[in-house]
């Protein structure tokens, strides 16, 4: 080997020397600052993965929202059934027969012979009103029809008179003719006098306050000796024999429900107890706010055992009416009405193991079943939410528990997750 020449050496020992005086120049924090910059792009690599990641899994709808449990008593299978085979109304049960009187002329009570709960008679005087300036003009009128009277008779009497002259040619044609207005006239202001005696007696009679049914005292506004004025409120009578109960029915139910059906009758004070009773009118339209019809039913009360005001459910048998209908029916407590009483609404669907939205029409109800005819949007056999709570919505994976024999729903409408 050929050695290396004294120039080669001498390069060689340069750069050394170099390399050794630019190590020597190096600061101590060079080399734990790229470590660090190497920690940072790792962690921005690791976030960029991680943030694919939960877009794949979001993209991908993994576990996009949490498993809804529900028990059976929360699902209902949609039936097929007989829809409006009855119809219900509710609301508080009235005396039929309801009548207040008010005083029509002004004065002082003088003799009030009734009180609350007292029983009447049709005709029955109950109180009588001090008017004296109304006894006056009515005796008064009572004398001017007795004055017209005596003035008629008089006339009379001078028209037979000129009448017989009249015969015998001793009365010329314009006397007669005078005797002849004479009585006219004496006719004339006889009936007026009747027509003021009637209106003033009229008027007087006013002063005597009777019952114009048979019934009860229900309400006294007046004590004796009190002042009155025209229009004020004395008493009120009522005859409860027949209770009445003003309802409100759908307008597909109201097509069903005519007068005379009967009624079941329950009343919450009787929980033991069935009552019947009858439909007494419908009103001919409904109410174009809520699409409502009135209905009005009757209860016969005999010896007012059921007192007014209390509270009861009317199931109108509408069987007489012709063959209810067949509808797929679903519990009330599953839609979500537009509005109150509105036709249409919307319920909840469990479709794939997910819930779905679905718009609805309604037709008839049962209040008493607590169901009601879906005309469209939900199927018979399709399962549906019949217990609405804030958990439940559109899209939301479901699970039905096992037990599902009393409402017929699926044991499972999502499947669980397999164990490994």
């Amino acid at each position: 080997m050929t050695a290396p020449s004294s120039e080669t050496t001498s390069m060689t020992s340069t750069v050394s020397m170099h390399n050794a005086s630019a190590a020597r120049h190096v600061r101590p924090s060079a080399v734990p600052a790229a470590g660090a910059a190497l920690a940072l792009l790792l962690a921005l690599a690791a976030c960029g993965r991680d943030g694919d990641a939960k877009t794949e899994t979001k993209g991908g709808d993994v576990a996009a929202r949490p498993a809804l449990v529900l028990g059976p008593q929360d699902v209902a299978t949609a039936r097929l059934g007989a829809a409006g085979a009855t119809v219900t109304v509710s609301g508080p049960l009235d005396p039929r027969e309801t009548v207040t009187l008010r005083a029509q002329v002004a004065g002082t009570i003088r003799d009030l012979r009734v009180d609350r709960g007292s029983p009447v008679r049709r005709g029955q005087l109950l109180v009588s009103i001090q008017a004296a300036g109304v006894q006056s003009q009515a005796a008064g009128a009572r004398a001017g029809v007795a004055g017209a009277e005596a003035a008629l008779a008089l006339a009379a009497q001078r028209l037979d008179a000129a009448r017989t002259l009249r015969e015998a040619g001793a009365m010329s044609q314009i006397d007669y003719q005078t005797a002849v207005s004479q009585h006219a006239a004496a006719e004339a202001q006889l009936a007026a006098a009747r027509a003021q005696a009637a209106s003033a007696g009229e008027t007087a009679g006013y002063t005597s306050i009777v019952s114009p049914i048979d019934g009860v005292v229900s309400d006294r506004r007046v004590e004796g000796g009190e002042p009155i004025r025209v229009g004020d409120d004395l008493l009120t009578v009522v005859n409860a024999s027949t209770l009445e109960l003003a309802g409100q029915i759908g307008v597909a139910e109201a097509s069903r429900v005519r007068a005379g059906q009967a009624v079941s009758f329950s009343i919450d004070a009787f929980p033991a107890e069935a009552f019947r009773g009858r439909v007494a009118r419908v009103d001919p339209t409904a109410d174009p706010g809520t699409r409502q019809v009135g209905v009005y039913v009757e209860l016969p009360n005999p010896g007012g055992r059921i007192i007014g005001g209390q509270f009861a459910r009317g199931r109108i048998a509408t069987a007489g009416s012709g063959p209810a209908p067949t509808a797929v029916l679903i519990p009330e407590t599953a839609v979500r009405r537009d509005s109150a009483g509105a036709p249409s609404g919307s319920v909840f669907v469990i479709e794939s193991g997910r819930i779905a939205r679905r718009a609805v029409t309604l037709g008839a109800r049962d209040e008493s079943e607590g169901i009601v005819a879906v005309l469209s949007g939900v199927r018979a056999g399709e399962q549906v939410v019949a217990a609405l709570t804030a958990d439940i919505a559109e899209g939301t994976q479901v699970t039905v528990t096992a037990d599902s024999a009393r409402s017929g729903a699926a044991v499972t409408a999502a499947p669980a997750a397999k164990k490994e």
